[in-house]
């Protein structure tokens, strides 16, 4: 790979989780506007839930999510109190018989709840939706505080699918982030989760920490193999000390540059294929026979999904939702959300309707992140005249095409991404983004 071709495409660019992108979020939407576009849902459309948990026992340096550390449970209890009555307002807008396909605990760390409150969460769910015989129902993990009743827990209030936390097993790299995690450690949990049940495993790696090498990053694939996990997903380490403080602490000397971050992921991914694995979208992997590695998927905010439900609701600080009129997204600070909902009120913050711009973008993005694919007659079949101008753009990718990242499609349909540019398809992406440099907000290294 030529290094101006890696520098240019591996310029900061969102990862494309929406579109458009959070930081275009406005407070043109409100509580009252998400309340009518909940009720205005279709009556048999099935949904997704989404459930944030905005505590932790330890910040992780490293970490971008909405959350902070905390040594004492009452605050958690307390939050708990609070989602479990913003499903009551969920319940008052959309009424009962309402069908869930996925469920979704993030953080933070949803294990740092309480057996207790995990099956309260549980239990007012069931009395939320009802859970499609095909459900994922998942949540993420930090395997340093989880013990077995805890798992136990989970297990009962539904949850099929753990996600576990890993990062890195290097201990220079865990030391500079904060999060000293032993292999015997994560195995033990996740043979817990599979004892009481709970037999989907997918694990988190990251590359571009400080101190990671592709020989720290092979050795640390190496483990994860020997853990079987059915789906790893491999992001990225996102350096934003401007936004997030705490990454102040990380030495910006000790993280590995562009080509080093180009190596590690090229790297872990192929030992990942090597090891029998699919890779599926831009940075998760699963086995042959999984749900991931089969048929279609969907691009959301944890990532890649076989979620086709098209409905999300956010729970919980800062929570994000998609409905068919557009994004809402909650109070992130914990005290604010707190107070609205326990108010009586949503507690939506901000959001985004969208238009038919912004819809067609954000078919033409989903499809590019998640099939590599521009699908240029079915973007016509749907929107008609009004996509010739998102065709026209593709002309901007001529100087893509020169480098072979990306190849006409032999039967007239658009364009394909090649294997040499699946690893720059945000930025190939990013060309159809309308809003790009419309804010100040500051986006992870394309690669």
């Amino acid at each position: 790979m030529r290094s101006e071709t890696l520098k240019r495409y591996a310029a900061p660019v969102p990862r494309y989780t929406s579109y458009p992108t959070a930081p275009h979020f406005s407070s043109d939407v409100g509580a009252g506007q998400y309340a009518q576009w909940l009720r205005n849902l279709p009556d048999k459309a099935h949904l997704s839930l989404y459930m944030h948990i905005p505590y932790c026992d330890q910040l992780c340096w490293y970490c971008g999510c909405n959350t902070k550390a905390t040594q004492k449970y009452e605050p958690v209890h307390g939050y708990v109190d609070v989602l479990l009555a913003e499903m009551d307002l969920i319940s008052e807008a959309i009424g009962s018989g309402r069908v869930a396909d996925h469920i979704h605990f993030g953080g933070g760390s949803p294990s740092i709840l309480h057996p207790e409150d995990i099956l309260r969460i549980g239990e007012k769910l069931r009395s939320l939706v009802a859970f499609d015989e095909n459900i994922e129902f998942a949540v993420e993990v930090d395997p340093r505080n989880m013990p077995e009743d805890r798992i136990e827990a989970f297990a009962q209030a539904g949850v099929n699918r753990v996600s576990v936390g890993v990062q890195d097993f290097a201990p220079q790299v865990q030391v500079a982030i904060n999060r000293m995690q032993s292999f015997e450690r994560t195995q033990s949990v996740i043979e817990g989760f599979r004892k009481h049940g709970v037999q989907s495993v997918n694990i988190d790696l990251v590359y571009g920490l400080p101190y990671q090498t592709c020989e720290s990053v092979q050795k640390t694939i190496e483990q994860v193999i020997t853990l079987d996990p059915d789906r790893v997903a491999l992001f990225g380490y996102a350096h934003l000390p401007q936004r997030l403080p705490h990454q102040r602490l990380i030495p910006d000397a000790k993280l590995p540059d562009m080509n080093e971050r180009f190596a590690q992921a090229n790297c872990a991914g192929d030992l990942l294929v090597e090891a029998g694995y699919v890779r599926v979208g831009l940075d998760h992997f699963a086995k042959k026979g999984d749900r991931l590695a089969c048929g279609d998927i969907r691009r959301n905010f944890q990532g890649y999904t076989t979620d086709d439900a098209g409905i999300l609701i956010g729970l919980g600080a800062s929570a994000i939702g998609r409905l068919p009129q557009g994004y809402v997204q909650n109070a992130t600070a914990v005290g604010e959300y707190q107070r609205r909902v326990m108010a009586g009120d949503f507690s939506t913050q901000r959001g985004h309707a969208l238009s038919q711009d912004d819809q067609m973008r954000s078919f033409v993005i989903e499809q590019l992140m998640c099939s590599f694919h521009f699908p240029e007659k079915e973007l016509i079949a749907r929107y008609g005249e009004a996509a010739r101008e998102v065709v026209e753009e593709t002309k901007r990718l001529a100087d893509a095409e020169e480098e072979g990242l990306i190849a006409t499609d032999p039967d007239g349909d658009g364009f394909w991404v090649t294997e040499k540019g699946r690893i720059f398809v945000r930025s190939i992406a990013s060309v159809f983004d309308s809003y790009l440099g419309q804010s100040e907000a500051k986006h992870s290294a394309g690669v």
